[in-house]
């Protein structure tokens, strides 16, 4: 693992962090508003460890939605490639890390985008999700997600303005005025949010911190099981109180349009073998489109 150090791609499956270079988190705060808890969620767009904690977060939404505020940030987390050395000095030495970190995390990732169509940075879609932040924050994160599943499932190069187009197009964004925004006042917006990183000693993604109107802070780093986000909020606001949801299929397709196996397996509580066993009938019955990689699936609601 010598090599994570020159490369913030490769991420530590073993602390579920890709980490950048930088100084530790500060012992700061940041105050929240409105709901009584706010998660600021330091992310990028191609971090194979936030793509990990989906399930995750997907169901703490779903379980503390009505309570926990979260705010979207951009980390940053591949400028260029001029800094690398070592082990790590193009595009393709990423390929097979991204093949190993889709087993760890049981998440579909194909790191032949990689090879096929790398990536120069992932500022171009950093930049193009606070564009969309402009127009429609929860399209946004639809639009995000979309991107997601374009790099680490349909290796698309999302640096590339076509297939960020095609994401939000497809999500119902405005793509003209995406693309004025990508070019103007989006620019202005991640480089504050790349300072507010900076500020609070943010050095690898997933960081969540989870805040209160007070000003206590609860610091979540890496990708983790479901309950330490959990303890996360009820040590920040312990009245904080637990939704009940639907977890069968018809419910959750309607809430997320697309699901991993482990996605599923996590928001419904069934046992992962079983969700992928239910998920592969209901591809077989038409009711469910899946879309399968070399290191696994995800299955879309057909419309």
């Amino acid at each position: 693992m010598e090599n994570k150090t020159t490369n913030p791609l490769l991420c530590d499956p073993a602390t579920g962090v890709c980490e950048t270079p930088g100084e530790k988190l500060d012992n700061g705060y940041v105050k929240t508003n409105e709901k009584p808890v706010k998660v600021i969620y330091f992310t990028d767009p191609i971090c194979s460890s936030c793509w990990g904690i989906e399930p995750q977060l997907r169901k703490l939404k779903l379980e503390y939605g009505n309570s926990v505020e979260i705010e979207y940030r951009m980390g940053g987390l591949l400028p260029d490639w001029s800094y690398n050395s070592g082990g790590i000095s193009k595009p393709a030495d990423v390929a097979h890390h991204w093949d190993e970190v889709s087993g760890y995390y049981d998440m579909p990732i194909d790191g032949d985008v990689w090879l096929k169509d790398p990536l120069d940075s992932s500022y171009p879609p950093s930049i193009a999700f606070k564009a969309a932040q402009l127009q429609d924050k929860s399209k946004a994160l639809d639009f995000m997600r979309e991107l997601r599943e374009m790099v680490f499932l349909k290796k698309k190069n999302i640096a590339k303005w076509e297939h960020i187009a095609a994401a939000a197009e497809k999500v119902g964004l405005d793509t003209n005025k995406l693309k004025a925004d990508f070019e103007g006042k989006a620019k202005d917006l991640f480089q504050e949010d790349l300072k507010l990183a900076r500020e609070m000693g943010v050095r690898g993604f997933p960081t969540m911190f989870f805040t209160n109107g007070d000003g206590n802070r609860e610091t979540v780093y890496g990708s983790k099981p479901y309950a330490f986000y959990e303890t996360a909020i009820l040590k920040i606001n312990s009245d904080t109180k637990k939704s009940e949801y639907s977890k069968n299929w018809e419910s959750l397709f309607s809430k997320y349009h697309s699901l991993t196996a482990k996605e599923f397996s996590e928001l419904s509580g069934t046992p992962r073998v079983e969700s992928e066993k239910l998920l592969n009938d209901l591809a077989t019955k038409g009711t469910l489109e899946k879309f399968t990689t070399k290191n696994g699936s995800i299955w879309t609601l057909k419309s």
